[in-house]
């Protein structure tokens, strides 16, 4: 995290996890009454979000993957 204000590094590691403003709105409210699970809670499901979108990219890397091979072995298939 950043040096300094730990609000401020709290807010940026956010932003670089790629959280929009409601969930870091709604993350820092929670920080406010101390609802650390909430929290967790909160960022185990923008986690997922991420790694599904992660898992969409490699399927599609796998079909272009798949498609040069076919390509390169001469039996282009679509």
């Amino acid at each position: 995290m950043l040096e300094g204000d730990p609000a401020q590094a709290v807010i940026q590691n956010l932003k670089d996890a790629g959280c929009d403003l409601e969930t870091m709105e709604r993350f820092l409210a929670l920080e406010q009454t101390g609802q650390t699970r909430e929290q967790l809670k909160l960022l185990s499901v923008h986690r997922k979000r991420l790694l599904d979108k992660v898992h969409e990219e490699e399927r599609r890397i796998d079909c272009l993957d798949y498609l040069v091979y076919q390509m390169k072995k001469g039996k282009r298939t679509t």
